[in-house]
């Protein structure tokens, strides 16, 4: 009979990592719960990248692959750092934000817990390999730092790239500010990593506003961190002695007949799909549910993700000097997306604001097509190429949307 496992060490991978145990830089294998809500956590002033560098300490990665582009370059480059001082087993620098895709699902493949960066052009010269890591259910995450995609090039903050990865089999998450993206990026491993999960995740944040800009974040100690990925919990084969390469072809009767590739092809993708479904439970327990909500019993709403809903919680503040009650939604995460909390908090909404930093309004499309009397809903205001959006053009757009005068430039002095 084997003898029960203490709840101070339970066994919690194949290879008997145990929660208490230590690893090379004398860090402690602890339980994610444990890290946020059973440790001390500090205050440091640090930029969004530096906050990716300390995320990356404490998640126990073994591949890191990069590439330079702005605005994650400095966090590339401090994740490097880490490899430096021994906290990964492998970092290099790609050819190309393609290569590096490419090479993160080899190591995925072979076993590795990996992380990667990507911004902006980087993320669409890349995105083919992002249904691949789907397809193939490589947990990787890639933290994503919005900017400007569109011509004449831009490599200010812009959203627009979030709008290509939907679709992609991944899960995706906004970060608003370093908190979060911290947050986001141990917790995202924790769950991209379920057995029943098991795909890719996008962590985004919008680029030089959370990268470039100084915040206060509550810290765990470094000497914490997560438990090294098993890729034995994988729900598909993972490349071993015993799985070599070619065995990722899957079955060769796939390639043979037109009508059975198809029908595969087809399901596999809905179980793709149906994974990112599966990590709602995942993710509403880690991240205190998919959305937060403030004064959602009001009839004007704002509804938003990342940075603009910073600059809409500024906005409600200069609306409710005028005596205009506004509530806010804040989506954390994409996909899943929140369908069932969104049609709840605005079922008594009679006008629903969407800012985005984007020219798409892709955001706004996917609450119009999912909540009734969607003609609540008001695409905008949103700015694109890297413009700013301050919290007093929100403002004037839902005054203006409501019947109410707007003060002039000119007359404001």
């Amino acid at each position: 009979m084997n003898k029960p496992v203490s709840t101070e060490k339970r066994i919690i991978a194949s290879k008997h990592v145990e929660l208490g145990q230590k690893n090379a830089k004398g860090q402690t294998y602890t339980d994610i719960n444990d890290i946020f809500y059973n440790s001390e956590q500090k205050p440091v002033f640090f930029t969004g990248s530096e906050v990716i560098k300390e995320a990356i300490r404490r998640s126990s990665v073994g591949t890191s692959v990069a590439y330079p582009i702005t605005p994650q370059s400095e966090a590339a480059a401090l994740i490097g750092e880490l490899y430096a001082e021994g906290y990964l087993d492998e970092y290099f620098r790609g050819e190309s934000e393609f290569a590096v895709m490419g090479q993160c699902a080899g190591a995925a493949f072979g076993g590795h817990r990996v992380f990667t960066t990507t911004a902006g052009p980087g993320t669409l010269r890349a995105m083919e390999n992002f249904p691949m890591w789907a397809g193939s259910r490589l947990p990787i995450q890639v933290c994503v730092t919005c900017r400007g995609v569109n011509s004449p090039l831009s490599i200010q903050p812009d959203t627009l790239e979030m709008h290509y990865l939907l679709e992609t089999g991944m899960l995706v998450w906004h970060a608003e500010t370093a908190q979060d993206l911290f947050d986001f990026i141990l917790k995202g491993f924790i769950v991209a990593e379920q057995p029943d999960v098991h795909v890719p995740i996008a962590t985004c944040c919008d680029g030089f506003f959370v990268t470039h800009t100084k915040d206060t974040v509550q810290l765990p100690s470094e000497d914490l961190c997560l438990t090294p990925y098993d890729p034995y919990k994988s729900p598909v084969t993972v490349m071993d002695m015993e799985s070599a390469p070619i065995r990722m072809m899957r079955d060769p009767f796939v390639m043979k007949s037109n009508y059975i590739s198809y029908a595969t092809h087809a399901s596999w993708q809905q179980e793709v799909h149906a994974a990112v479904e599966r990590s709602r439970k995942h993710t509403i327990a880690l991240l205190g549910g998919l959305i937060d909500e403030i004064n959602t019993d009001r009839e004007i709403l704002i509804v938003s993700s990342g940075t603009a809903v910073s600059q809409s919680r500024e906005a409600i503040r200069l609306l409710e000097q005028e005596g205009i009650k506004v509530g806010l939604v804040k989506i954390k995460t994409i996909r899943p997306f929140p369908t069932e909390e969104i049609r709840q908090v605005t079922k008594n909404a009679k006008h629903i604001f969407v800012p985005e930093f984007n020219v798409a309004g892709w955001l706004a499309r996917e609450i119009k097509a999912i909540i009734p009397d969607n003609d609540r809903v008001y695409v905008g205001p949103h700015v694109a190429g890297g413009m700013t959006m301050p919290s007093e053009v929100i403002r004037d757009e839902i005054k203006q949307h409501l019947g109410m005068k707007v003060d002039t430039l000119g007359s404001r002095g």
